[in-house]
């Protein structure tokens, strides 16, 4: 693992969630001393909703996935970390198979009860005698805890990350657990890098796909490090029963807000987690739009402003300089009119109507650059549409740790 990110939060402190077992183990996938195999079992009765890359080259574990959605049910997920197992054509789609068919006969359930997810360098078919060994040391290992899950899926992550949150249906308390990973090729499209949420409640699949997909839309697919979405990103909820509430089927359900609120709360957590932890990254930066012609159209400015290198570059240098932020602005394709555009660092407004703030107090906003947490507001002044988006500054880390990637 690389140097600890200096945006780095500590792992908290995540309670056991009755219907799931999770066991890590090493398959040998890198020339590396450490465990890159998470076996996650789950009670029968489990359900389960997903999000995918958008990307037109997913590996055979996105397309598995995706077909194993439709039925809404889980008894397992497996999540190698070293072998991203994408673009390995026929080779790559048996492996998944393989490890799907082992588990099943495992656990004496159907493949399409198991799910499965890889990370790591593309272009290599995953190895299948590694795979089998590898599952056969998890399904004897001791139960493993949440930290030592999180850890093993990483890959340049520099800390492992992960979160909870509670809610309330009918009088019962239910617990949400959620790890994830990722630090570069982060630029999600209805999905993330790898991440995993655990609850304890009792949820219908169609039900828990449609709040899973709404908490995405404002969490997961609002961030980005570098622009590159993945070929592998997967998001997958997973919800036992075991509380024993009554089954969530509908918003007009007692408590179902109360879930959806705890799972976007949940999502939000994990997603800044990996902004965090991008590759090189020394700043942790909130881009919020306001006074757009619609959401999806500030949601278009704010990922143009946070994609951009010299945006990002220029707060690595704890420098001001809005000009580019109104480059970014006006090659994001929307509706914006320059002589309307404001632009506020840290809460100054730096430029309005177009032209500089006039004697505008340059102290506060040196000071708040200097800090790790950076906000950048930008208000159109053209309608209603606002968006909030996350990014993380741009260093000669992330070119450092992406040109030795592969060795």
């Amino acid at each position: 693992m690389a140097a600890r990110s200096p945006l780095a939060t500590p792992f908290p402190d995540l309670p056991p969630l009755d219907g799931v077992t999770i066991r890590v183990a090493r398959a040998g996938y890198k020339d590396w001393g450490r465990c890159d195999l998470t076996f996650a079992e789950f009670a029968p009765g489990t359900t389960v909703a997903g999000v995918t890359t958008q990307s037109k080259c997913p590996s055979p574990e996105v397309e598995w996935c995706r077909a194993a959605l439709t039925l809404g049910q889980a008894r397992a997920l497996v999540v190698n970390a070293g072998n991203a197992n994408a673009f390995t054509g026929n080779r790559g789609k048996v492996a998944v198979e393989a490890i799907a068919a082992k588990v099943a006969g495992h656990l004496g359930c159907q493949p399409s009860d198991v799910f499965v997810a890889s990370t790591g360098v593309i272009g290599t078919a995953l190895p299948i005698p590694k795979a089998e060994a590898g599952l056969d040391a998890a399904f004897v290992a001791s139960p493993a805890s949440w930290e030592e899950a999180t850890n093993t899926i990483g890959t340049t992550d520099t800390f492992p990350k992960a979160a909870m949150t509670r809610a309330v249906i009918g009088g019962q308390t239910v617990s949400l657990v959620g790890f994830i990973k990722g630090s570069g090729m982060i630029a999600p499209d209805m999905a993330t890098m790898l991440g995993f949420i655990f609850t304890d409640a009792a949820v219908e699949p169609a039900f828990l796909q449609t709040m899973l997909s709404a908490a995405n839309r404002a969490t997961f697919s609002c961030i980005t490090v570098d622009s590159d979405t993945s070929t592998s990103d997967t998001v997958l909820a997973f919800a036992t029963g075991k509380a024993g509430n009554a089954p969530l089927a509908g918003f007009d359900d007692a408590g179902a807000d109360a879930f959806q609120a705890a799972l976007a709360d949940l999502c939000r957590q994990l997603a800044h987690l990996v902004v965090r932890d991008g590759e090189g990254a020394t700043k942790f930066i909130e881009v919020r739009v306001t006074g757009a012609e619609s959401d999806a159209s500030a949601h278009r400015i704010g990922m143009s402003i946070a994609n951009s290198p010299l945006v990002k570059t220029a707060i690595a240098g704890e420098d001001a300089n809005w000009g580019r932020v109104v480059m970014a602005v006006g090659k994001a394709g929307e509706p914006a009119d320059r002589d309307r555009l404001s632009i506020s660092f840290g809460g100054v407004e730096v430029a309005r109507d177009g032209l500089v703030v006039e004697g505008y107090d340059e102290a506060p906003v040196a000071a708040h650059l200097k800090g790790a947490d950076i906000d950048i507001s930008v208000d159109l002044g053209l309608g209603s549409g606002r968006a909030t988006v996350w990014t993380c500054d741009l260093t000669h880390g992330y070119i450092s740790i992406n040109a030795d990637y592969r060795s």
